[in-house]
């Protein structure tokens, strides 16, 4: 296992080595920004990416496309690159970080941290991501960037002309079915992001279904030369019954690079804003369906999300109600 671990931290290294040399010879082609609303002040604001140039390359080089191929796309990969980030020597990447972005450390429970992971899955204090506590009303189960589609069976996903598979997606042609044209909406996480996650709606938790995949970038830098990623990413799942807004479909997408998802509830009985479970280093995706108008979204989401934007969100923040079919 130890030469394991030497052998992808070697070709971790060679991929980096790779990015730098491989730019003289295939230029990377201008890539637009990405652009969100920021739905505190509705100001359009460009996103600043953690590993930028590393995602350009991968989705954009041929050299990169080879590697991604190859090795990036790997559970190995990921696994390795995220104990890296467990070890004690992994945190004096965290201050560089925190700047970079700035992350408001005020807000974590503790500031004394062992290794970047530690950092990078702190808790909150208490009140610091206010939960919308109305039965009528679902929350927002992380901080990240929105999506939300009304009808995932007549509105283009992400690219135009492509449509969400959510029988790929659920890897159950029987439990699709009750979603096909239903609602859905995408929180992705990026590394800045806090990365513990929360149920949306309180209710009775199926047990959790697992699905094997592949460990694509969620990005969008990557999602627009690969659409299909959400289909072809590990991802784990529960059917969340609740009596108003019927039986809530709550997955989370791994993504390269992140170590793991660990699932921290226990019990088939959830609260509203309870903590579902975490992330490890990388960024991340959850996504909800509903069935057929069971959820009235927010208007400003399916808004900018016709536009074009995603819509910043922090975890408890309302994003949709009940349907005025109920």
């Amino acid at each position: 296992m130890n030469f394991k671990k030497t052998t992808i931290k070697w070709g971790i290294t060679l991929l980096t080595l790779a990015l730098i040399s491989s730019i003289a010879f295939y230029p990377l082609p201008q890539q637009p920004p990405i652009k969100y609303v920021d739905r505190a002040s509705g100001e359009v604001k460009t996103e600043k990416v953690a590993g930028e140039k590393w995602l350009e390359w991968l989705y954009n080089n041929p050299l990169g496309e080879l590697s991604l191929w190859a090795l990036a796309k790997r559970k190995v990969v990921s696994s390795v690159y995220g104990n890296m980030m467990d070890s004690p020597s992994s945190a004096e990447k965290i201050q560089p970080f925190v700047e970079d972005f700035n992350i408001n450390l005020s807000e974590a429970q503790k500031q004394e941290f062992d290794s970047f992971n530690d950092f990078f899955t702190r808790k909150l204090k208490a009140g610091t991501r206010p939960v919308d506590t109305a039965s009528l009303v679902v929350i927002s189960p992380a901080d990240g960037k929105v999506l939300a589609y009304t009808d995932i069976s007549n509105t283009d996903f992400i690219i135009k002309g492509f449509r969400f598979d959510v029988y790929s997606f659920l890897d159950d042609s029987i439990l699709a079915q009750n979603y096909v044209d239903g609602s859905l909406i995408v929180i992705r996480l990026a590394p800045n992001d806090y990365h513990r996650f929360h149920f949306p709606l309180g209710g009775k938790a199926s047990p959790l279904h697992r699905i094997k995949g592949d460990y694509y970038s969620v990005n969008p830098i990557a999602l627009r030369k690969m659409v299909e990623i959400f289909v072809l990413n590990k991802r784990e799942f529960i059917i969340l019954s609740n009596p108003v807004f019927g039986d809530v479909v709550m997955m989370e997408v791994g993504a390269t690079m992140v170590g793991s998802i660990v699932q921290t509830y226990q019990g088939e009985e959830v609260i509203k804003g309870q903590e579902k479970g975490f992330f490890k280093f990388g960024g991340s995706t959850v996504v909800l369906l509903f069935e057929k108008g069971e959820i009235q979204i927010d208007t400003d989401l399916v808004a900018n999300t016709k536009n074009g934007f995603e819509t910043s969100i922090l975890a408890g923040q309302r994003i949709g109600g009940v349907s005025q079919n109920n």
